[in-house]
């Protein structure tokens, strides 16, 4: 079994430090630490639950939510995506313009989930939503750019390096491939629901986001 771990951009740099995702990822890490201290109630209090949503309850979880992860593998896994695709597209993008993607991405990322299951008690929580509108984003806007990345082989390791079309693509296919698989799953968690509309979201209007003095 084949595993990818995507670490960085290795055909450009960021013209400026990306000071949002690191933002976005301290923020998420302050969040997870928040988590830890209040338990299963903090969990419950600000994760995105459907049924609640679409009954008019508790709408401002559809936003705190996309900052909330359920494990330390959780959290690690998306801040690692995050920042393998995210400098990149706030520099095309600018600080500003990527920050209010980032957030609407991430909206309809769960808005996707809650409208796919609309009755659903189980809690929707994670990055991996608005993530995904930024990879979507990155393969519309570099998508011929080498992405530097770890490729796991049961118990062979090596650093290679794969076209961002590839790798996103295939990363996209196994969300489209698992999305039925999870219909009916009662373990929380951002679904493949959510990754499939924030991709989508990132994919169609990443061009509409571009700073038009953006380095090329």
């Amino acid at each position: 079994m084949a595993t990818m771990v995507p670490l960085g951009d290795a055909s450009r740099r960021p013209a400026r430090i990306p000071v949002v995702t690191i933002f976005i990822i301290l923020v998420n890490a302050l969040v997870f630490v928040l988590e830890l201290m209040g338990g299963d109630s903090f969990v419950m209090q600000w994760s995105a639950i459907p049924a609640q949503i679409t009954s008019g309850h508790h709408v401002i979880t559809i936003l705190t939510a996309m900052f909330m992860h359920g494990s330390w593998s959780h959290i690690i896994g998306n801040m690692i995506f995050l920042w393998a695709f995210a400098p990149e597209i706030e520099d095309a993008m600018g600080p500003g313009r990527y920050f209010v993607f980032y957030m609407i991405g991430g909206m309809v990322a769960m808005l996707a989930q809650v409208a796919a299951d609309p009755h659903s008690t189980v809690p929707n929580l994670g990055a991996s939503g608005a993530i995904a509108a930024v990879m979507g984003a990155f393969l519309v806007t570099y998508p011929r750019d080498r992405i530097r990345t770890v490729l796991l082989i049961f118990i062979f390791v090596r650093i290679t390096f794969i076209p961002a079309a590839l790798l996103i693509g295939f990363w996209f296919l196994t969300q489209v491939f698992n999305a039925g698989s999870v219909a009916h799953v009662q373990t929380g968690g951002v679904a493949y629901l959510a990754h499939i509309g924030g991709f989508i979201f990132g994919a169609v209007t990443a061009r509409l986001w571009e700073n038009a003095r953006r380095m090329s």
